[in-house]
């Protein structure tokens, strides 16, 4: 009777998870086309407000089935040769069994910064990334516990409005910076010397956006999870929280954008403090004592 009545509120717990996963999707669709209709309304009236419509319509679309494919390229990510990294597949391959999910491919990224990011539109289509550093950096025990956090992330269904958002607010900061420089140059056409106005308040509209966006849809709760339930698959919180550690002094990415910094398991770009506090990332000595109480 326990049993069955746990397995029904695991069912209704998965549920309510899967309809806050797509509302968050439609939201940010939402919002996404509301913005894009209504800088093209700014720029081109009633033709520029369509215009802007159909553009986001066929960005939400290559969004939605190829933002991971753009992502990793965006980090210069290589699918690992199996034979050279035989040993880190079969790590994966260990963990994506006691999570219960498909095997992903497994990709590197080539940079000294020690991190790692899971991407996808689901648990059946998904990827783990990690980079050089980070192989070179932790021992067994706690790339298995970063590596699970990134399983948590693909089982609590986070992988496809991470990379979404990573897509979108790249996007709109290249909207930002075009806007700028055509403002500067007096392009948006001459509609009464207004065109330059047009393009700066553009800018000062869309780049707040860009932050408002990604907290919107990521929130700090979702790492502190992503560690609880990582740590629970391979029933080990003290690796992750040693891994943490070692990771927070490593180097900055070289290369990359800060719109996706939220993807990865800790911040690959330094930041200072005022920007430490719109972080989308928990601070680590919070993350790490949340995972030295679950071990006692």
């Amino acid at each position: 009777m326990v049993n069955k009545t746990f397995r029904k509120g695991y069912i209704f717990f998965g549920i309510i998870i899967f309809m806050n996963y797509w509302m968050r999707t439609i939201l940010l669709m939402g919002l996404l086309a509301g913005l894009f209709a209504g800088i093209g309304y700014l720029i081109g009236n009633t033709y520029g407000f369509y215009f802007g419509l159909i553009v986001v319509l066929g960005m939400n679309f290559f969004s939605f089935w190829f933002s991971d494919k753009i992502v990793l390229f965006m980090y210069r990510a290589k699918e690992a040769d199996r034979n050279k990294h035989a040993h880190l597949y079969s790590l994966v391959k260990e963990i994506a069994e006691k999570a219960g999910i498909s095997m992903p491919k497994v990709y590197i990224i080539p940079s000294a910064n020690p991190n790692a990011f899971a991407t996808g539109r689901g648990p059946k289509h998904s990827a783990v990334a990690v980079t050089e550093g980070i192989i070179n950096l932790l021992n067994d025990k706690e790339l298995k516990g970063v590596i699970a956090h990134e399983f948590a992330h693909i089982k609590n269904h986070d992988i496809l409005i991470g990379s979404f958002v990573a897509v979108l607010a790249g996007t709109i900061a290249y909207i930002a910076s075009m806007a700028r420089w055509t403002a500067i140059f007096g392009g948006f056409g001459d509609r009464d010397d207004s065109g330059g106005v047009i393009g700066f308040l553009v800018l000062a509209i869309v780049a707040p956006l860009i932050a408002t966006l990604i907290h919107l849809a990521i929130s700090r709760s979702r790492e502190y999870l992503a560690d609880r339930t990582g740590a629970g698959f391979i029933s080990d919180s003290n690796s992750l929280a040693d891994a943490l550690l070692k990771l927070e002094g490593g180097k900055p990415m070289a290369f990359g954008n800060s719109g996706s910094a939220h993807m990865f398991i800790v911040n690959p770009f330094k930041a200072n403090a005022i920007l430490n506090l719109f972080s989308t990332h928990p601070p680590i000595k919070e993350r790490v004592h949340k995972l030295r109480e679950m071990s006692l």
